[in-house]
């Protein structure tokens, strides 16, 4: 049957040329929707790693034309990343391998006596790692109740503990379920108000829109390489030095000390990324990153996301009038949201909806709880109540959308969708 959908549809605006460095790889007559577990892969991210293959050698550890050559690309790759987000001039920018190795290196640099605050509406990553006794407060029914529900909790919590034990407020800038953002700024504010410190986990933010980490006032980001388009296994930690210096090394090795000397514990470790860099660098996965930064940084990301809230609006709005497919969302249908959206088929097992798209469509989605469980079947049930339905199934489906994706990709699921009706 074919898909019906309202009459007016958005027009999707030109991109400009200056994109088209960000052009993704992919492969003929696949459909991949899939953006928000693992974005393919920009052609500037390719190229570089190409051009840097035949110099592939140490880094930081020889004194060949080939070893400085890539000690020098590293660096740069820091710099560059450092100046996408607009890190301060004394943060560090510490390569991991995404953005849940940089949460749980952030996690194992924490002052003894850290409380953790984060919400139950967050991404695995950003909920494992906390040390025992961290807060972890209701999902909000908008982005203001997330500000008032911090700020309560943080009044509380300095009340009846010490002033001087260190807080951190740990929060996604858009959920890896439905897309919607969080006022990260805002919650910046208070969390500083109350003398806490803030981590922004970016990994779904990054890939969709810009992340000054100056304008928004967090102290710490972490980001995935593979959800930005540059899949080669590097991702970020940038942040203030002070707890990440004073920390003992996230990887103990070659690299991350300044002196060894005979007795066994005789170790002096180093400051700065470093420190927490142990062991032979992914310099490939950091100037991959770096050139997909540099890709955006000079893009028109205004027109970038202009033609994505177009796609968006189209998918959802297609969505809408399925009578058989419910969305999932935490907030209002009109929050603020990247190119995310989750949702269910009454009647239908979300991982046979999935096999199904791929095996008669070519259309490739995620089906499943999101690696955010606590949220998922938060919204699975608020979704069951909306609905008055009883014939949702326990898990869902996601479509994610970014570079590349066009509006014969969006129809042709909101086809395949409608013939399951």
């Amino acid at each position: 049957m074919p898909v019906t959908l309202v009459p007016s549809l958005p027009t999707l605006p030109t991109v400009a040329p200056a994109s088209v460095p960000l052009d993704v790889l992919g492969v003929p007559g696949e459909i991949n929707l899939d953006y928000a577990a693992s974005a393919p892969c920009a052609r500037a991210a390719a190229d570089a790693v190409a051009e840097l293959l035949p110099w592939y050698a140490s880094v930081h550890r020889g004194a060949g034309a080939l070893s400085r050559r890539c000690t020098l690309a590293y660096e740069q790759a820091r710099q560059t990343i450092g100046d996408f987000f607009n890190a301060r001039a004394d943060d560090h920018v510490i390569f991991t391998r995404n953005t849940t190795d940089a949460l749980n290196l952030l996690a194992r640099s924490l002052p003894a006596g850290t409380t953790v605050v984060t919400f139950a509406g967050e991404h695995h990553a950003n909920l494992l790692p906390w040390p025992r006794g961290s807060v972890r407060l209701p999902v909000p029914a908008d982005p203001a109740g997330a500000v008032r529900d911090l700020a309560a909790a943080l009044t509380e919590l300095r009340r009846g503990s010490s002033p001087a034990l260190p807080v951190l407020v740990a929060v996604t800038g858009a959920s890896n379920v439905t897309g919607e953002r969080w006022p990260v700024a805002e919650l910046a504010r208070v969390a500083h108000r109350h003398g806490a410190r803030i981590v922004l986990d970016a990994a779904q933010l990054a890939p969709h829109a810009p992340v000054d980490l100056l304008a928004l006032d967090a102290d710490y980001l972490a980001v995935s390489g593979h959800k930005l388009y540059a899949p080669f296994g590097a991702g970020v930690l940038i942040g203030r030095a002070d707890w990440l210096d004073a920390a003992p090394p996230y990887l103990a090795g070659g690299g991350a000390t300044s002196h060894v000397g005979p007795a066994t514990h005789d170790v002096t470790w180093a400051t700065g990324p470093a420190r927490h860099e142990g062991g032979t660098p992914n310099l490939l996965g950091a100037v991959a990153l770096a050139a997909v930064c540099t890709a955006l940084g000079g893009a028109d990301r205004d027109a970038l996301a202009a033609h994505e809230q177009a796609l968006l609006t189209r998918l959802r709005t297609g969505i809408e009038a399925l009578p058989h497919v419910v969305e999932l969302r935490t907030f209002g249908p009109n929050a603020p949201r990247v190119g995310i959206v989750s949702f269910v088929v009454a009647g239908r097992d979300s991982a046979d909806v999935a096999a199904r798209l791929a095996s008669t469509h070519r259309i490739g989605v995620r089906d499943g709880l999101f690696c955010a469980h606590p949220l998922a079947r938060r919204l699975l049930a608020e979704a069951a109540g909306r609905t008055g339905r009883r014939d949702l199934p326990p898990t869902a489906l996601r479509a994610s959308l970014g570079l590349g994706s066009t509006v014969e990709q969006v129809d042709r699921l909101l086809a395949a969708l409608a013939e399951l009706g």
